[in-house]
């Protein structure tokens, strides 16, 4: 007599079980290690300008510029303005808005201070007041 090999229906119904159960508890780790990167991302894109911005002032003997955008001429100071990127709330936006800290609108974008009689002069930070992951308001960093 031969003997038949192979799996019954009832193994192969487990262990598809199984694949269910560990899909089911993967997912969602997976949809937050993505919102992770995006908010790393965005946090690395404020650090690049925020440098652009002190490399700009230190060439221009202690000036900002008027904009965000002037820091892209000739790709001096940066390639292009990165975009912001707050997941699950505004869409990824190299905008910019002007006067920081009276104009935060919760509009997503970069928010930059221009005018050189605030105390907040040359600072760029996220237009947004959500919450990242961690629960830190995004107009804080």
């Amino acid at each position: 007599m031969r003997r038949a090999r192979g799996f019954t229906l009832i193994e192969l119904m487990i262990v598809v079980a199984i694949i269910g159960v560990l899909a089911a508890i993967v997912t969602p780790k997976f949809s937050q290690l993505v919102r992770k990167s995006r908010e790393g991302s965005s946090k690395g894109n404020l650090s690049s300008i925020r440098s652009a911005l002190a490399i700009y002032y230190g060439d221009q003997e202690g000036l900002y510029p008027a904009n965000i955008a002037v820091l892209t001429a000739g790709s001096k100071w940066l390639s292009h303005v990165p975009d912001t990127k707050t997941p699950d709330y505004h869409p990824a936006s190299p905008m910019e808005t002007d006067d920081l800290p009276s104009n935060i609108s919760d509009v997503g974008g970069w928010l930059y201070d221009n005018d050189s009689t605030d105390a907040m002069y040359g600072q760029v930070i996220v237009n947004c007041t959500h919450t990242d992951s961690k629960g830190s308001v995004w107009s804080l960093y």
